[in-house]
């Protein structure tokens, strides 16, 4: 049940951001003759009036069509409701419409977590936890015994106090010491440790020992019932998870070669959903907020075949004052399609087979 509901979730983030160019298309009058959730050969279709409304086999987004260039279409050439007839401005509406309507949903999904459990907020305890430790035997850390589950107390006598700075102090301590040992107080479970760990300095020039480090304490939910304090912690949730996803995409571009791993795709984004169901509807609905972001994200990314791509395209044509010829931006689309699709498959095939279920097949 977990993992359909993580499937519906990323379906129904799907179909609110082809319902947002639909409704944007429809409200200005424009013509719209397909509405497809996924890509590829049709599963189910009905015939509406103007629209057809199809769930396809390829489950790697879906799209809006118009009948601009349809062959079979029997509305004029000339017709001013036509996508490709209508101002820049209008055109512009319908493309973003997408993007924005999975923000708004992400903000909608926050307010109803907020409404219903409560905000979270971290209550610090003293120390840094270490979730988990580069499962490489080379790395510093596993070199100084140190263990996923360990709270750090202490990095060369000074306290790490139960406050959000004490993450921040440590890997200070750790980037500021290449090559030089720093004293560690640990504690595991109930016994208290001490390790002396010496950081590596990476290619990048910073100094590291092989963990992830994340503050230590145990999340609370605070519930109110004021609209007001609801839509503003929504408000405050959004902003955050915004800003967070924004820098992790910046990081991500910047530094290719070493997070280009972390990415995942339709497989993977199921199997954490399916584990976060499982931990209750709060977190679920906070995933479903933290993909709908990462959704309006990258779809505004100007990259062909996706919205930001058109939106660029309609840029040039702003500037120049007529667009770019059709053959260009037919090519530039397709070629953005077929690469999007290809790392979409290759995605699925690496996601699902770096699953536990399918790895046990094979050993």
């Amino acid at each position: 049940m977990s993992t359909l509901a993580a499937i519906a979730v990323l379906a129904i983030l799907i179909f609110v951001h082809e319902l947002g160019h639909f409704v944007a298309a429809r409200s200005q009058g424009i013509h719209v003759n397909r509405f497809s959730i996924g890509f590829g050969p049709i599963l189910w279709k009905y015939q509406g009036t103007e629209t057809e409304y199809a769930i396809r086999g390829i489950p790697l987004g879906g799209f809006v069509g118009f009948p601009d260039d349809d062959p079979d279409s029997k509305i004029p050439p000339n017709d001013p409701n036509l996508l490709r007839n209508r101002p820049v401005l209008d055109r512009a509406i319908v493309i973003s419409a997408g993007v924005i309507a999975n923000l708004v949903f992400a903000y909608l999904l926050f307010v109803v977590q907020v409404g219903t459990v409560g905000v979270p907020e971290l209550q610090y305890q003293p120390g840094v936890l270490v979730p988990q430790v580069v499962p490489e035997a080379s790395t510093a850390a596993t070199s100084a015994g140190i263990q996923p589950g360990d709270i750090i107390l202490a990095a060369n006598g000074q306290v790490l106090g139960a406050s959000p700075d004490a993450r921040t102090i440590l890997m200070k301590t750790i980037q500021d010491s290449p090559g030089k040992p720093v004293q560690l107080q640990i504690q595991r479970n109930s016994e208290k440790l001490s390790l002396k760990v010496t950081p590596e300095q990476g290619e990048d020039g910073k100094s590291r020992i092989g963990v992830q480090l994340l503050p230590n304490g145990r999340e609370v939910r605070h519930r109110t019932h004021n609209v007001g304090e609801i839509i503003k912690a929504a408000a405050a949730q959004f902003q955050r998870v915004v800003v967070l996803t924004v820098q992790g995409f910046v990081q991500l571009i910047s530094n290719f070669r070493e997070t280009a791993d972390q990415v995942s795709g339709p497989v993977a984004i199921v199997a954490i959903g399916s584990n976060i169901a499982k931990s209750g509807v709060a977190n679920l609905l906070q995933f479903g907020a933290l993909i709908s972001i990462n959704l309006a994200i990258i779809n505004i990314l100007p990259l062909p075949a996706l919205d930001g791509g058109q939106l660029a395209f309609l840029f040039i044509e702003a500037l120049r004052g007529k667009p770019l010829p059709t053959k260009i931006q037919d090519g530039v689309m397709q070629t953005g399609l077929m690469v999007l699709l290809g790392l979409g498959i290759f995605l699925i095939v690496r996601d699902t087979a770096n699953l536990g279920w399918v790895q046990k097949l094979f050993q």
